[in-house]
């Protein structure tokens, strides 16, 4: 057979590598869901941290060790395993964020004690090694693979990819599994709608929709739940955006490193993960911090570029916010803030690219 018979259609990629990403890919969501979506993702940080640790580290050596070809030191730890379908955003923790969302209607027995949201919502509960659920995180695993790699192919401005599309597959997954579930795929909000946290704030409890009796799945359950009760009101989540965006341009500026940032901001989640209250979650922020830096630092100077990365973060800060009171507080299941915040940060910044507005589009 001929070369061109053995390629996979638009993705331009031979069948036995797809074949091997693919079986992969199945593995990865369901080792996202045996560990839990954010321990999976806490592997990500870990992961792309020391990728981009080695990277860092060869730049610095490469006068003295002149034979060693640029990123060869780091090549593929975080491109092919951060980012990849080992420890990918896009197969590990979607796999286990749809693991979770499988679990809340199947098995509502396993909710641990303490938990207030609903099951489908928590991302930070290992499932072990239950046949079905690991299936579950394998097909979704698999299935944010395939958005990320044909949305690559074809969406594109420019000859370059629209978006980050690993976070858009993150959370397009999660969409998906609603109703796959059973799950309303935004819900109905309570108070005045769909940005009012006070239901909360007022400890409200669920209604009924039909003036009926509550479903005992959300008996007990709040009207309202936003994605961080110590990270939802506007003032603390614009502080900790201009924070977090000029630590990760600060990052960027002197190392080279736009993803650095985003990898301590990861790892941090690990003592969110153990029970440490109020630890922030800051990935999207430093992220489109470093990106702030990036597009601003060749045509101005550096101090003029870390305040730029941190009026970044804060708009990254404020999406996620945003995107997390219109469609996470009101359904039973995780949709990521973040990542819907990265996706559309990084889509403005393709559009002004393209625009000539913005000198490049950053990691696109």
């Amino acid at each position: 057979m001929s070369d061109i018979l053995l390629q996979v259609p638009i993705l331009d990629m031979p069948w036995e590598d797809f074949a091997l990403l693919f079986i992969t890919a199945l593995a990865g969501g369901a080792f996202g869901a045996a560990l839990g979506a954010l321990p999976a993702f806490i592997f990500t940080g870990f992961v792309v941290f020391l990728g981009e640790g080695i990277n860092i580290l060869q730049t610095e050596i490469e006068g003295v060790a002149p034979g060693i070809g640029a990123n060869e030191l780091g090549a593929g730890i975080t491109g092919v395993i951060g980012f990849g379908a080992i420890t990918g955003p896009h197969i590990a923790f979607a796999g286990g964020v749809a693991a979770s969302a499988y679990a809340g209607k199947k098995y509502p027995e396993m909710e641990p004690d303490g938990w207030d949201y609903h099951f489908g919502k928590n991302i930070l509960y290992a499932f072990g090694t239950k046949p079905d659920i690991l299936a579950v995180g394998a097909i979704f695993g698999a299935l944010g693979m395939l958005i990320t790699r044909f949305a690559n192919e074809l969406i594109v401005i420019d000859g370059t990819a629209a978006t980050d599309f690993v976070a858009v597959s993150v959370f397009a997954t999660a969409f998906i599994a609603r109703p796959v579930f059973g799950y309303p795929i935004v819900g109905k909000p309570s108070g005045s709608g769909y940005l009012d946290m006070s239901p909360f704030e007022r400890e409200e409890p669920r209604a009924a929709a039909d003036g009926g009796e509550v479903p005992l799945e959300h008996q007990g359950r709040l009207a309202t739940e936003p994605w961080l009760p110590h990270q939802y009101r506007w003032s603390g989540v614009t502080a900790i955006g201009l924070i977090g965006g000029i630590l990760g341009g600060y990052i960027y500026i002197q190392t080279g490193s736009i993803f650095m940032g985003y990898a301590i901001s990861a790892m941090s989640l690990l003592f969110l993960n153990l029970g440490v209250e109020k630890i922030p979650v800051t990935h999207h922020i430093t992220l489109i911090g470093a990106v702030g830096a990036v597009v601003f630092l060749p045509e101005y100077s550096p101090v003029i570029a870390l305040l730029a990365a941190g009026v970044f973060g804060a708009f990254s800060g404020l999406l996620g916010e945003l995107t997390q009171r219109l469609f996470y507080s009101h359904s039973g299941t995780h949709v990521d803030p973040p990542a819907m915040a990265i996706a559309i940060a990084m889509l403005f910044v393709a559009l002004l690219s393209v625009a000539g507005i913005l000198p490049n589009a950053g990691y696109l």
